[in-house]
């Protein structure tokens, strides 16, 4: 009964020590500088919301956050960086919305979007739009679909890739009103918009940012954007819904999250913050530059969204049997 008895004493005094060194640690975090992976090259749009975030976030504790780029496998690579690291809050990651996709889209992704990442919040988001050369009849996407089932097999959409969520965007909308139509994947947004001005593929699908000057100078036409909600960016465009198709809602979204595990007071530290970086008119302004709006939700909330979307777009991605080996 003594050793049993000296066991459990020992389990419990241990287990005090490591909740207080757990304690400890998240108090004094940030003592050295913190890494946040983009899974994706420098330039795009992940890259510069971790720099503008990297800078405020530095000012604000005092300890330098460094951008890292960890490009390969459509994100994969530095997803899995950052779910292998230790949950210790000094490997971030920002994640856009290949997170909620690749785990359906690739046959290894590799890792756990519910399971192996503390969620900390979606700092920004930016819907898709629906485009359309000037030429082409349709005034609102409801006039498109009447437009595409009156000429099947005569149509084809611009996309920026396999997988990219304008191309699901693109998938949602054809098996939602059942078109004959077929899209044709470019290698990014500035070929796929190239396209639709050029009025070599006068329809596409397309993230807001790089469709957005060619929106307001006339060169495209902008049917209707993929938000709950119309863009700040583009205020006098329609959502989907108020456009005749309900239940189009896409975007790309800018999330940051930690490795599970890391203690939740580092998790509300960092959530605070980035709310207040964001709330920063200097900080509006340049990610509406960019085509985003401000978000800041809640860690649960980002938990929430992040099972919808998973859901979302694999049947969206099964239904179309969309792969990625």
């Amino acid at each position: 009964m003594k050793s049993v008895s000296r066991v459990l004493a020992c389990s419990i005094v241990c287990g005090a020590a490591l909740l207080f060194a757990g304690a400890s640690h998240a108090q004094t975090w940030p003592a050295r500088p913190v890494r946040i992976i983009v899974p994706f090259a420098p330039g795009g749009p992940t890259d510069v919301m971790a720099r503008i975030l990297a800078q405020k976030l530095s000012e604000s504790f005092g300890q330098q956050f460094v951008v890292e780029n960890r490009a390969g496998a459509g994100g994969n690579i530095g997803m899995n960086l950052v779910a292998k690291s230790a949950p210790d809050g000094y490997a971030v990651l920002l994640a856009s919305s290949s997170y909620v996709v690749n785990p359906s889209l690739y046959a290894k992704a590799g890792y756990d979007p519910h399971k192996d990442f503390a969620p900390v919040t979606v700092a920004a988001a930016s819907p898709n739009v629906l485009v359309v050369h000037p030429s082409v009849p349709a005034r609102n996407a409801q006039e498109l679909v009447a437009l595409v089932r009156g000429n099947p097999g005569k149509h084809n959409y611009a996309q920026p890739g396999t997988g990219t969520t304008p191309h699901l965007s693109g998938e949602l909308f054809r098996l939602t009103f059942k078109l004959d139509i077929v899209n044709v994947p470019f290698n990014g947004a500035g070929p796929a918009v190239a396209s639709a001005v050029g009025n070599q593929t006068p329809i596409a699908f397309v993230a807001l940012p790089p469709a957005m000057p060619h929106v307001k100078s006339g060169a495209l036409r902008a049917l209707a954007v993929t938000g709950a909600r119309r863009s700040a960016t583009l205020p006098d465009v329609p959502t989907m819904t108020e456009s005749g198709a309900p239940d189009q809602e896409a975007e790309t979204m800018q999330g940051v999250l930690l490795p599970a595990g890391t203690p939740r007071e580092i998790v509300e530290r960092l959530h605070r913050e980035i709310v207040r970086a964001v709330a920063l008119p200097e900080v509006k302004e340049r990610l509406a530059a960019l085509g985003f709006d401000a978000v800041a939700n809640t860690p649960e909330e980002f938990a929430a969204y992040i099972r919808s979307e998973v859901d979302k777009w694999a049947r969206v991605i099964r239904e179309a049997n969309i792969k990625i080996e």
